[in-house]
């Protein structure tokens, strides 16, 4: 899955694909490249980041939806407004990627419950961007975000969602420190035991900078290669990337290895 934010902020490219020709742009290269979903976002969910209208997040990714609509690629949008949602899918959108999980729009269920062929991301959350570090508190983060993951599924089923409409993300970032989105890394399989398929959205971000020692947020892609390759070793259903070949490549060759060693 590869990322396109539409945004003047964001942590890692804000302001590159701000104008829609960069933005149209940026989607060619990836699509070159060989991108499965791209994950359009108008609206940066950095620490810290204030939220914007939502006549403003319309503004920044439908002229691009509609343009993309028309090339053979999937696409995502990457919001937590029911409103946008629906519009988007309208526009021929496949993928619904909630950061908040349907915790910020009570409406977003139902978006996803008229749209069966839909896929719906939820994902770990406990608040919007400009206090969630305050959020980052856990006695055993593994267990209490699957525990928040399952209550989440539960309710856009009862909201009349599919489960087969379901992918879950453990929110790396969000709401954690370092420590705990190591340990999410490090126990994906306790994840996986609710039955969904898995979304990881690690790429370029602040714990791999405390690690590295990487200000640059581009200094930071060789760890966040390093963490497609540990997290393809899992058969989680996709990574949400920058950059998408050099994480193919990754992929590729951890699943050659696969093969190379069941063969012998």
């Amino acid at each position: 899955m590869g990322i396109l934010n539409t945004t003047p902020d964001s942590f890692a490219d804000g302001g590159k694909h701000f104008r829609i020709e960069d933005a149209l742009k940026r989607a060619d290269e990836m699509i070159a490249e060989g991108v499965d979903i791209i994950d359009i976002g108008g609206e940066s969910t950095k620490p810290g980041s204030e939220r914007i209208t939502e006549d403003e997040e319309r503004r920044r990714v439908f002229p691009v939806i509609s343009e993309l609509v028309k090339k053979e690629v999937a696409l995502s949008i990457d919001t937590t407004r029911s409103s946008i949602a629906k519009e988007a899918i309208k526009l021929g959108v496949e993928y619904v990627n909630d950061v908040s999980g349907g915790l910020a729009d009570e409406k977003m269920y139902k978006v996803i419950a008229e749209n069966p062929k839909v896929q719906y991301i939820a994902m770990h959350w406990r608040a919007h961007s400009k206090n969630m570090q305050e959020h980052a508190k856990y006695f055993d983060v593994v267990k209490e975000v699957r525990e928040e993951l399952e209550n989440r599924v539960e309710s856009a089923i009862s909201s009349g969602v599919n489960p087969d409409q379901l992918i879950i993300d453990p929110g790396i970032g969000f709401s954690k420190l370092a420590e705990h989105n190591w340990e999410l890394l490090r126990n994906l399989d306790r994840l996986a035991l609710l039955g969904y398929p898995i979304l990881i959205g690690a790429s370029r971000k602040r714990f791999l900078g405390e690690l590295t020692g990487s200000s640059n947020t581009e200094d930071r892609e060789a760890a966040s290669i390093a963490i497609t390759a540990m997290v393809a070793k899992q058969n989680i259903w996709a990574v949400r990337t920058h950059s998408v070949k050099p994480h193919k490549d990754a992929i590729a060759t951890v699943n050659s290895f696969a093969k190379d060693r069941v063969s012998t």
